[in-house]
């Protein structure tokens, strides 16, 4: 369902119905471990697929930046300019 390098991959699936009564697979509510990490002050410019080629030479892990934040959604992760975030040391 999900390519082997998602987030997602190989974690458990729950069946749900949405508004309309169809039958949806969604992946189940995880907790995350608070992962080892460095702080980073977020620049004007910073992206996050940017910071993970930095960090990591490779911009589409640029998900496990966000999982080791608090932010609900990525895109507000880098909000405002001057915030300290973490960035996973692997």
């Amino acid at each position: 369902m999900f390519l082997k390098n998602s987030r997602y991959h190989g974690l458990p699936t729950v069946t749900a119905k949405d508004r309309a009564g169809t039958e949806v697979a969604a992946v189940k509510l995880r907790r995350l471990p608070i992962p080892a990490g460095d702080p980073v002050t977020v620049r004007t410019h910073d992206q996050l697929d940017t910071l993970s080629e930095q960090r990591y030479t490779d911009a589409t892990r640029y998900w496990h930046i966000a999982d080791a934040n608090s932010e609900l959604e990525a895109a507000s992760l880098l909000q405002p300019t001057g915030r300290p975030i973490t960035i996973p040391r692997s």
